[in-house]
């Protein structure tokens, strides 16, 4: 970046102003910098290699900053660890890949990333704890609770979009509903024919109408469960 000493702040870009003030706010080598969604005026594509840009610069540094943030993609490209807060409550204090793969609320489930809940039932088959929903049952579960953790077994599982695969050979079909491009792949809303609505990513050559009928399953390496949530405590 080469600014001009006798450049005004308006005369700027975006991204000078936001370099020039994390320089002036660094100067004095403080212990704590506090950043208050400091990318918010910018577009995506500068937010994004701006705030790669300051984590280097924060680590170089080796200053610690508290960076606030309502974009989960900038608090994951910042952050060694992430508070996700709600009306002033603390949900889970974690690094992105546990906030992501093991979220402790259901508020956490749903605010981080792409997934929708399905009801299901912890059993025990065959002297082993099993998760059966209505894409099949799941038997690698050993970060569940034991059945009697809730009544009747009775819970709800999280299901991320990358949870859910297109195999057009599939038993259990889904009808598409919605569609977002995003170069590399699809986010696909689908439909069972239950009714019950699901989330998947596929390749972007995985081109489908909506109102086509696709083939999914279900693979999953963490199964997430929680209280039914009628039966949950509340956010």
């Amino acid at each position: 970046m080469t600014v001009n000493a006798k450049n005004y702040p308006h005369e700027l870009s975006g991204g000078q102003q936001q370099r020039v003030a994390l320089a002036r706010a660094l100067a004095p080598r403080p212990q704590l910098l506090l950043l208050d969604e400091p990318f918010s005026n910018l577009d995506v594509e500068l937010r994004e290699r701006l705030a790669l840009e300051v984590r280097a610069i924060l680590k170089a540094a080796q200053t610690t900053a508290l960076f606030v943030t309502h974009d989960q993609m900038e608090a994951f490209a910042v952050g060694d660890v992430i508070g996700v807060m709600s009306e002033g409550r603390l949900h889970q204090w974690a690094d992105a890949y546990t906030l992501y793969h093991r979220p402790e609320t259901h508020f956490v489930a749903e605010f981080i990333g792409h997934g929708v809940f399905t009801r299901a039932t912890i059993a025990v088959r065959e002297q082993h704890a099993v998760v059966e929903t209505s894409l099949g049952t799941l038997t690698d579960i050993s970060e569940c609770p034991l059945p009697s953790a809730y009544p009747q077994g009775h819970c709800d599982v999280l299901l991320r979009a990358d949870d859910i695969v297109h195999d057009d050979d599939a038993p259990v079909k889904a009808q598409i509903v919605r569609k977002l491009f995003r170069g590399s792949e699809f986010l696909y809303s689908l439909r069972l024919a239950s009714g019950e609505l699901l989330m998947t990513h596929v390749p972007s050559h995985h081109d489908h109408q909506i109102g086509e009928w696709i083939g999914i399953k279900i693979q999953m390496d963490h199964v997430v469960t929680f209280p039914v949530a009628s039966q949950a405590p509340p956010n």
